[in-house]
C-alpha cells in the first residue's frame, strides 16, 4: 500500500491488463486473444492479437472456416487463415523479442511456443489454458521461464 492507501498492482498484473485490451482488437469470431512484448527493462515493445492476415476479409465478414467444417478447438490449426496473437506481436516486435517477456491472455499453441523459443523470449506470461497444452510443455522443454496469472484477478475484464 502507498501512503495515499492504494494498493499498487504487480508489473505481471498491468501488462497482462494491457493483452487484455489488444485482445479487444481480435477479429476471429471464436476466441479474442491479445499479445504483448515487454523488454527486461519494462518497456513495451509491440503488441499482438488474433486476426486474417492484412488485405483479407475478417472472420465477422466471410465466416469461420473453422466452424463451418466443425473443427474442434486445438485441432488443425494448419485449416484456419488467422494469424495468432503471439505471432503478430513476434512479426512487429522483430529481434527486440530477445531476452523479453510475452504477455498473452492465453497459453501459446505449439506453434506460437517454437516461435517464441527461436526469438529467444525468456519468459511468458498468461491467463487461460488451451484445449492443447502441448504449447506449454515445449515452452517448459526449451527452458523458457512460465507463469501463469490468477484468473480470477482478471475476470471481470475478461466477461466484458
Amino acid at each position: 500500500m502507498s501512503e495515499h492507501g492504494n494498493k499498487r498492482i504487480s508489473k505481471d498484473e498491468y501488462f497482462m491488463n494491457i493483452a487484455i485490451e489488444v485482445s479487444r482488437r481480435s477479429t476471429c469470431t471464436r476466441r479474442q486473444i491479445g499479445a504483448l512484448i515487454v523488454s527486461e527493462h519494462g518497456e513495451i515493445k509491440s503488441t499482438g492479437y488474433n486476426g486474417n492476415p492484412r488485405g483479407l476479409p475478417h472472420c465477422g465478414e466471410m465466416g469461420c472456416i473453422r466452424d463451418k467444417l466443425k473443427i474442434p478447438s486445438g485441432t488443425r490449426l494448419e485449416t484456419c487463415t488467422a494469424v495468432h496473437a503471439e505471432q503478430n506481436a513476434l512479426i512487429q516486435a522483430g529481434t527486440n523479442a530477445k531476452g523479453s517477456t510475452i504477455y498473452s491472455t492465453i497459453v501459446p499453441c505449439p506453434i506460437c511456443a517454437r516461435m517464441i523459443m527461436n526469438a529467444q523470449v525468456a519468459r511468458v506470461v498468461y491467463i487461460g489454458n488451451y484445449s492443447d497444452l502441448s504449447g506449454l510443455e515445449l515452452l517448459e522443454q526449451g527452458g523458457i521461464k512460465v507463469t501463469r496469472v490468477d484468473e480470477k484477478l482478471f475476470k471481470a475484464k475478461l466477461q466484458r
